[in-house]
């Protein structure tokens, strides 16, 4: 077989337009082989996450298959399988997206090693944020601490260009592609749908929203936001796709994506971001208690505006920003329990889940984060009054409220004895001394 082949490894990458890694290799080479390789390892982590990449995966294959190439699925560790097929297919070099998660380390650096034994060339390209984490440093520093400032550096930094998705796919002869994995059944009944043509559709969707992003992007009650996150974070939509569509680097909308990218930055440089406060000497003295958690995880702490972002992360596997820092808040400034328990819960129902962001807000909320002001509280009825007005976000996730009419729904137990009785909704938790001012 004459030409040259190269194995293209997709990861969080789970599209075919400005795919980087994709693209230059299918000009660069005669024959391309797509590659995903399921991992036991990850498997068991979020059954919501396990239905949105077996369906971003279908998706990814119809589409090779309609530019004449297909995507080749292997069930195993990712670096052996890589090595594997690119010896069957005589390939000269791998190609993949750099990532920063201490998963995504550990396996470059075994990728790396592999392929040098092996005589493969292998490369990593950007494509999962919009600036590479370590493009932009500080003086006297490897990476940004404080997002103000890394936002004004990457506004003004140029960005690469956008790449058109390849016109053509050309596998090498009789390379078998496997079988696409059974769609599990997931845990959201709620959740939307992978796939980079689903992702699309929804930025197409809702950017004639854009211009009133700032006023309503805060409304619990409205769908001001985008909801592309799980679509981000799987790699269906380029972020700078995103940002480019956007417009304006200077909106609220695209300092949000600057906030995706400041996250990558912060957890190439500090991978613990996980398990381990970045912030030094941040306290890191936590209570633990399991009903309290599990009542948290479940939506029955007694607050409505709690339960009903808890309930909406369980019905949807998504969670409104603002929601997110109302429960975090309260879990851990009000309840006082550790963080890292509060992120294990949104890991397992977050079809956005990934490490960089998910730990990275949660560790700015407990103050242990990128953040000057570590002391910083959400008070749940002042947020629920200011977010959520008229109750509406309320009443929709917790129906037991739905006959208490206006504001009054954001504190049941001040209601008459007489109504509360009838609510079959539980009391506040007890918290630790002393009770909070806003249940006092």
């Amino acid at each position: 077989m004459t030409g040259r082949t190269a194995v293209v490894l997709f990861t969080r990458d789970l599209r075919m337009h400005d795919h980087p890694a994709l693209a230059t290799s299918c000009a660069a080479f005669d024959r391309v082989v797509p590659l995903y390789v399921l991992d036991p390892a990850l498997a068991g982590l979020s059954p919501n996450r396990t239905r949105f990449l077996h369906q971003c995966l279908a998706a990814l294959r119809a589409e090779l298959r309609g530019l004449g190439g297909d995507l080749v699925l292997r069930h195993g560790d990712p670096v052996a399988e890589t090595i594997r097929l690119a010896g069957e297919v005589g390939a000269e070099g791998v190609a993949l997206s750099a990532d920063v998660s201490r998963y995504a380390e550990r396996r470059a650096r075994r990728l790396r090693a592999e392929c040098e034994r092996h005589r493969l060339h292998l490369r990593f390209f950007p494509g999962l944020t919009v600036v590479e984490p370590g493009e932009l440093t500080p003086g006297g520093g490897d990476h940004y601490r404080v997002f103000g400032p890394y936002h004004r550096a990457w506004s003004g930094q140029r960005w690469r260009d956008e790449l058109a998705a390849p016109s053509r796919v050309v596998l090498p002869d009789r390379v078998p592609v496997g079988r696409l994995p059974a769609l599990p059944a997931g845990d959201s009944p709620d959740a939307v749908v992978g796939g980079e043509a689903a992702a699309r559709r929804r930025l197409d969707g809702w950017l004639p929203n854009l211009r009133h992003y700032d006023d309503l992007h805060d409304d619990l009650a409205g769908g001001g936001t985008s909801r592309l996150s799980p679509y981000l974070r799987f790699g269906c939509l380029s972020p700078l796709t995103v940002a480019n569509r956007a417009g304006d680097r200077g909106s609220p909308f695209v300092r949000q994506v600057c906030w995706r990218d400041f996250y990558h930055q912060v957890t190439a440089a500090f991978p613990d971001i996980s398990r381990k406060a970045y912030r030094r000497g941040a306290a890191d003295h936590w209570r633990y208690d399991a009903d309290a958690l599990s009542g948290w995880a479940e939506g029955r702490t007694g607050v409505p505006i709690v339960d009903a972002g808890m309930r909406q992360l369980r019905a949807q596997g998504w969670l409104h920003n603002r929601a997110r820092l109302v429960t975090a808040g309260y879990l851990t400034k009000t309840l006082g329990l550790d963080w890292r328990d509060g992120l294990a819960v949104y890991f397992r129902w977050l079809l956005d889940g990934d490490v960089a962001n998910n730990s990275g807000n949660w560790q700015w909320v407990a103050g242990t984060g990128n953040d000057a002001k570590p002391y910083r509280g959400f008070n749940p009825i002042r947020q629920a009054e200011r977010y959520d007005p008229d109750g509406g976000y309320v009443r929709r996730w917790v129906p037991e409220l739905a006959a208490v009419a206006g504001k009054a729904v954001h504190q049941p137990w001040r209601l008459p004895d007489g109504v509360r009785r009838t609510l079959d909704y539980p009391p506040p938790l007890e918290m630790p001394e002393p009770a909070p001012v806003w249940l006092r």
